[in-house]
């Protein structure tokens, strides 16, 4: 693994976890995990169950005992290590959005495609994919239960990146490639086109802006450094299929903790799901009318109906953020040792799409006029 921070941590968990409670053809070991912070890597390691540490990736790359590189770094760091240990036979699991850069993320794609010729696969961590509401959404969705699709909405707000937040990483386009919009958006795009099973058409208009241009420095609070990234981005677009959809992120949204939820609004049906309650989702069937039309709340916690559950705990007692990384690190597994996935499991090219709409809406916001899909190569 590549990368000791907060995702780090996330899939440390999640593949320490995996073949304990589901049943799965492959069981991982943790061999070795690499990070800048060599100060702090050995703890990370012990904690996390790490056999090996060190800073350098190219020690993954080159060793015969790793089968998977899981890169969970910044965004700039992503398409060096994936492209070489594609090359290398190894499969690839890599952090969301796909790269920093539209030329990178293809070249990643591209990759990714020469090695799935050899029997290696990759994957990108749209961890939302995996909780279990969005699973019974997602069936739903493949069930025609909702008709035919007129609108979705889908938002991402955040309050984190106030005045005083430190100009990390993600406030450096150089690095991140954007802010709230790469960040945020990415996965709500993700989803929207994984429950419809449809591709965005065209991005009618869209506006970034940068609330806060400059930053602390995070070596010395006394400075300031410039933040070149978008803090909040909204756009309107159209998918292939006719609906209308709508995506906003932020990370300057007073009061909103993780408000990261997305509506889908149907000819014969609705669903709506919120992360920040997780285990259920609102279902409207039918149209609207008649004195007992209304929303229905769907605990997806059963394990019999519901997608992962039966691997977890009994009815009612609720999963986790940390679960959906569990779940899919549990999918990666069954796709690696030659079995379905429970649902569609992204992969590069997969992700691909996704970063062409993060960069047709930059490009909308940019030059304030429509971008059609088919401009962004």
């Amino acid at each position: 693994m590549l990368g000791q921070g907060f995702m780090g941590r996330a899939h440390s968990n999640a593949w320490r976890q995996a073949a304990r409670f589901f049943t799965t053809p492959l069981h991982p070991v943790l061999h070795a995990v690499v990070a800048r912070d060599a100060a702090s890597l050995a703890d990370f390691a012990e904690r996390q169950g790490w056999a090996e540490h060190g800073t350098r990736w190219q020690t993954l790359v080159d060793d015969p005992l790793v089968g998977l590189v899981d890169i969970g770094t910044p965004n700039d760091v992503h398409h060096a290590p994936a492209i070489a240990a594609l090359a290398a036979g190894k499969h690839v699991a890599c952090e969301k959005p796909l790269a920093h850069t539209l030329d990178a993320a293809r070249s990643m794609r591209d990759a990714a495609k020469r090695a799935a010729r050899k029997g290696v696969h990759s994957f990108v961590w749209f961890n939302y994919r995996r909780c279990p509401a969005v699973g019974l959404a997602w069936q739903l969705m493949r069930e025609g239960k909702l008709g035919t699709v007129h609108e979705v909405r889908a938002r991402y707000l955040q309050a984190w990146g106030g005045a005083d937040t430190p100009r990390v990483w993600r406030f450096q386009k150089s690095r991140a490639g954007s802010g709230a919009h790469g960040d945020l958006n990415a996965h709500m795009i993700d989803m929207a086109r994984f429950l419809l099973g449809d591709e965005i058409a065209e991005v009618h208009g869209a506006v970034a802006r940068t609330v806060h241009p400059r930053r602390p420095d995070p070596a010395n609070a006394r400075k300031t450094l410039r933040s070149d990234v978008d803090d909040v981005c909204a756009f309107l677009a159209s998918f292939r299929g006719g609906a209308t959809a709508s995506f906003e992120a932020s990370r300057v949204a007073t009061g909103e903790l993780n408000d990261n939820g997305l509506a889908v609004y149907g000819s014969d049906g609705a669903l709506r799901f919120d992360f920040e309650d997780m285990n259920v989702l609102w279902v409207h069937e039918g149209p609207s009318g008649g004195r007992t039309s209304g929303w229905k709340r769907v605990l997806a916690t059963s394990p019999e109906h519901h997608p992962w559950v039966d691997a977890w705990w009994p009815d009612a007692h609720v999963l986790g953020y940390e679960h959906g990384f569990t779940n899919m690190a549990a999918d990666i597994l069954r796709v690696i040792g030659g079995e379905p996935p429970t649902v569609p499991l992204p992969d590069f090219a997969d992700a691909w799409e996704t970063q062409r709409v993060l960069e047709a809406a930059l490009r909308a916001a940019a030059e304030r006029k429509a971008v059609r899909l088919s401009e962004v190569r």
